[in-house]
């Protein structure tokens, strides 16, 4: 297994970070790959930058990026006040696919939120990703909910 190496995101990061997440049919309709690099993006680093429950995950294998994650730290009332995480925005290159490394970036973020006290992992996958959704059901993540999203 070749090492990898888990860091927060940084700006120069932001490319790499927005090719890989506008790698499939969705993320084509839903980013925008430019040079330089759209405001929209560098604002959304620096209010996660700032959020202590916000955390943009860089995965390098040999000093290259090769895959993100977001992780989220959400604190709640319900279940006795447990904090829960969120998992977003997984990608990793295509070149690196099929290698384990999806299921080793899983593994770090759990023990990144049980660390931080959460306990519940929660994720979504959009339901035209099948791949995506065979993935973390083999990691043990069951559909309970049904989830909505409204665009505004």
């Amino acid at each position: 297994m070749p090492a990898l190496i888990f860091r927060k995101a940084v700006q120069t990061d932001l490319r790499t970070l927005i090719l890989l997440l506008a790698d499939d049919e969705l993320g084509q309709n839903r980013e925008t790959v430019s040079d330089p690099i759209a405001d929209c993006y560098i604002r959304a680093l620096k209010a996660i930058e700032e959020d202590q429950n916000q955390l943009l995950v860089a995965v390098l294998e040999d000093d290259q990026i090769i895959g993100c994650m977001q992780l989220s730290y959400i604190p709640g009332l319900s279940r006795s006040g447990m904090w829960r995480g969120q998992i977003e925005s997984v990608r990793i290159a295509p070149s690196h696919r099929g290698r384990g490394i999806g299921h080793r970036m899983i593994e770090w973020a759990i023990e990144n939120f049980r660390e931080r006290g959460c306990g519940l992992v929660q994720l979504t996958s959009d339901k035209t990703r099948p791949d995506a959704l065979r993935f973390y059901s083999s990691l043990g993540f069951a559909p309970t909910h049904e989830g909505f999203k409204l665009s505004l």
